[in-house]
């Protein structure tokens, strides 16, 4: 598994960006993929999953109404549409893949519920 991160970058707040997060590896069988941030100083956190079996999607109180996770099947590939963003969506957005674990609603947000991980992207928004 090979997760690739795009799509960070500075924004003023309000604004929006779509972070993509695509698996290159050989073989696809996630369980489910994720995004989590880590912002300045803090813990990284769960953003957003989504488990491949139902498209079950899941989100963090911070973000819900504002984010959405979304799939593309044939190119394996994960979305974070992101709008109304605000300065304190700022942080490093990683992408992740559950892949020995099939995810419930409760262990959707946990860290070690996923495998791997990619190589993050930094989000910034400016007030």
């Amino acid at each position: 598994v090979q997760l690739q991160a795009f799509g960070g970058g500075l924004v003023q707040a309000g604004g929006f960006l779509r972070l993509s997060c695509a698996d290159s590896g050989r073989a696809f069988s996630n369980n489910a993929m994720a995004w989590f941030r880590q912002a300045p100083g803090k813990e990284r956190e769960f953003v957003a999953g989504i488990r491949w079996s139902d498209s079950s999607t899941y989100y963090a109180d911070s973000v819900k109404s504002r984010f959405t996770i979304s799939r593309d099947n044939a190119k394996r590939t994960v979305f974070l549409q992101m709008i109304s963003l605000k300065p304190e969506d700022t942080a490093v957005y990683y992408c992740a893949a559950a892949r020995n674990r099939r995810p419930i609603a409760s262990t959707i947000s946990r860290q070690d519920t996923y495998d791997y991980w990619g190589q993050g992207t930094l989000v910034t928004v400016s007030s």
